[in-house]
């Protein structure tokens, strides 16, 4: 992956296949999720008697980017937490004391789709800019950790632009593992028939930029919605922009 120079300036028209990330990228549920996680965690921990508080910090650190039961793992780690796993069936409104990761996991998800539905989502105007920007006959894909995936994008009016969704249900089924592993990026290219090199990924994630690093992608575009320019580029970013408007 070769960095943007002056010489060798980004060119979105040059590159077959565009790989958005979802959250943070197409529309701003990633500060739901952060909503969502904080709630969580903050009760969780107090419970348990953890005086260290759950941050935006951890959130960034531990979380983003991440499949959920990934992210509950590394907070937990981080305050030096065992819970058994638990079954993906596991409900999010278990007894104190008797948690499990995936019924934390599904507690956090519980709490996004309510909010989801209490107050809608819209993408970001700067995306929609740079969507409508690209050449005709450009192919679309969504890789998302989430597994709610589908039903954002029915909510913000963009489900058609994109030919395949790749998400938290497609990695599960596949035996994918999740960012920062590249494989679900690269698995979005194999089912566009694109090869990697002549594609693009966009994340706002440091997790899911080293994901793009870690694949032979062709340009992989931060976006910085609070991860921090630098954070981005240092895990991997040929480029760091604020908003894809900037692109279009």
């Amino acid at each position: 992956m070769a960095p943007v120079t002056a010489e060798h300036s980004f060119r979105p028209a040059e590159f077959t296949a565009h790989l958005f990330d979802l959250d943070g990228v197409i529309t701003p549920t990633a500060e739901v999720h952060m909503r969502a996680w904080s709630r969580m965690f903050e009760e969780f921990l107090s419970s348990r008697g953890v005086t260290e508080p759950y941050t935006e910090a951890d959130y960034f650190a531990h979380v983003d980017g991440k499949p959920r039961y990934d992210g509950v793992r590394a907070l937990l780690t981080s305050r030096a937490i065992t819970l058994p796993e638990g079954e993906d069936s596991d409900p999010g409104d278990q007894t104190p004391g008797e948690e499990t990761v995936r019924g934390l996991g599904n507690r956090k998800n519980e709490l996004v789709l309510a909010l989801l539905r209490a107050e809608g989502v819209a993408p970001y105007p700067g995306t929609i800019a740079f969507l409508d920007a690209l050449p005709a006959g450009a192919r679309l894909a969504i890789v998302s950790s989430s597994r709610n995936a589908e039903e954002v994008l029915r909510g913000a009016g963009l489900l058609e632009r994109f030919e395949h969704i790749v998400d938290g249900n497609v990695a599960a089924r596949e035996g994918l593992p999740g960012k920062p592993a590249p494989d679900t990026f690269t698995h979005a290219a194999r089912l566009l028939g694109v090869d990697p090199a002549r594609s693009v990924v966009y994340e706002d994630a440091v997790s899911g930029v080293r994901a793009g690093a870690a694949g032979d992608f062709g340009a992989v575009v931060g976006v910085d919605r609070g991860a921090g320019t630098a954070e981005l580029a240092e895990a991997g970013a040929t480029l760091v922009v604020v908003d894809l408007e900037e692109l279009a």
